[in-house]
């Protein structure tokens, strides 16, 4: 039986592993030890409310997650809170998938986002998810554009 729980500071290890799993499987470069860049955002923003997960775990094992961090910038007609959330983290373990788990993961997050007073929630999709997404009522912006440092 899947069940549904928060992020806690006990699970961050497990935490770091499967986020290291999804950037592997989304053919990320590997070219530092990302473990100890994750530990102090994780230890940060846990601590100041910015970061805050759900996970689906079978039994003691975590087998789905999600991310959600908060970031505030200056009001918008689109979001006049200003408060965004960047939804990260999504990944379930390949045994586990198209049970609807990811839904469920992306509802509780996205609620709870809501409940933080995020106006909005942004993502970078891999191809995978795209399909889930769309479907939960997300909508492609064109005008999304980086600049690496």
């Amino acid at each position: 039986m899947i069940e549904y729980r928060r992020l806690e500071e006990k699970d961050v290890d497990t935490f770091i592993e499967m986020r290291i799993a999804q950037l592997r499987e989304e053919g990320a470069t590997e070219d530092i030890d990302l473990v100890p860049h994750l530990k102090d955002y994780y230890a940060r923003h846990m601590a100041d409310g910015t970061f805050f997960s759900w996970l689906a775990v079978d039994g003691d094992r975590i087998i789905g997650t999600s991310g959600m961090s908060i970031v505030e910038k200056p009001p918008y007609f689109g979001c006049p809170s200003g408060r965004i959330g960047l939804l990260s983290s999504m990944f379930t373990d390949k045994a586990y998938r198209r049970m609807g788990i990811a839904r469920e993961l992306l509802s509780r997050v996205v609620n709870e986002a809501r409940d933080k007073g995020c106006g909005t929630v942004q993502i970078t999709a891999s191809d995978m998810g795209v399909l889930l997404y769309t479907n939960f009522g997300f909508v492609k912006n064109g005008n999304f554009m980086q600049y690496k440092l």
